[in-house]
């Protein structure tokens, strides 16, 4: 059946002698948007809450991807409420696994493909986020998007930055516990830097998107910067659970301490800082 827009289109279209427009495109164009960047955020934010609370801007597409994975079975109608949380994350992994995808690609961290195949005649999808391809830069590798962040963070700080480890590097540095494994993660030289300048390096990083803290011996390991990209879609899961630690005033340890960074506000993605 057509929808009302439907057919005021088609007696629209008949009136001037065209062709009238296909219904599937109709309904399409008044489907609801799911904003990519919202889900990526609740995403990274949500599981890492002691509560229920929402990640404000992201209720609404939250819901429509909770309410899509309910449909399929794969998650229970008390969880479709908008927070993205560990039983949304799970239900995610177990949609994206039944897409034929294994390790990172089902962190249960949503993707552009699986959340548009997802949202298939439920919703569009907008906003959205992209890692990019894979490439080497400074030695080290890291994705488009990850390159496009520390380049423009040197153009603020006037100087190249040293990496001493990339992403896309599963089990390479056994004391980063698996945060390398994905896309968005760096580790940055900090040999020669004064405090001052260490500590400028990591604000900088914050500027233009990352989550960054100055490594110290007090907390066992050798002096260095530890960056992740924000909503970066190829985050490992302990990249993301760092991620969302950042937002929440956490320093992305284990232990879960205060952020010991410099405080920078707001707390920007790579595409909220390029808007601003």
């Amino acid at each position: 059946m057509l929808t009302k827009v439907a057919v005021a289109a088609t007696a629209a279209a008949l009136s001037f002698g065209v062709a009238a427009p296909a219904s599937a495109e109709v309904t399409a164009a008044a489907l609801p948007a799911a904003s990519m960047e919202a889900v990526l955020k609740a995403a990274q934010i949500d599981p890492r809450r002691a509560d229920s609370a929402l990640t404000p801007g992201a209720k609404d597409s939250v819901l429509l991807v909770e309410q899509a994975l309910a449909a399929k079975g794969l998650l229970d109608q008390q969880y479709v409420d908008g927070h993205f949380g560990t039983s949304t994350i799970t239900a995610y992994s177990s949609y994206q696994k039944s897409l034929g995808y294994t390790g990172i690609d089902a962190s249960g961290l949503p993707g552009k493909t699986s959340l548009e195949k997802l949202g298939d005649g439920r919703y569009t999808v907008t906003a959205t986020v992209a890692a990019g391809s894979r490439l080497t830069y400074h030695g080290k590798t890291m994705n488009t998007r990850t390159k496009a962040m520390l380049v423009k963070a040197e153009g603020l700080l006037g100087r190249q930055l040293t990496i001493t480890q990339g992403s896309y590097n599963p089990g390479g540095v056994g004391a980063s516990a698996g945060t390398h494994d994905g896309g968005g993660a760096l580790d940055i030289g900090v040999e020669g830097m004064s405090s001052t300048t260490r500590t400028d390096v990591a604000r900088k990083l914050r500027q233009v998107g990352f989550a960054a803290w100055v490594r110290t011996p007090a907390q066992g390991f050798a002096y260095h910067i530890h960056a992740i990209a924000l909503s970066d879609p190829d985050l490992s899961s302990g990249a993301q659970h760092q991620a969302g630690d950042y937002y929440l005033g956490y320093n992305g340890l284990a232990g879960r301490g205060s952020d010991d960074g410099p405080a920078v506000s707001p707390k920007l993605t790579w595409e909220e800082y390029q808007r601003s």
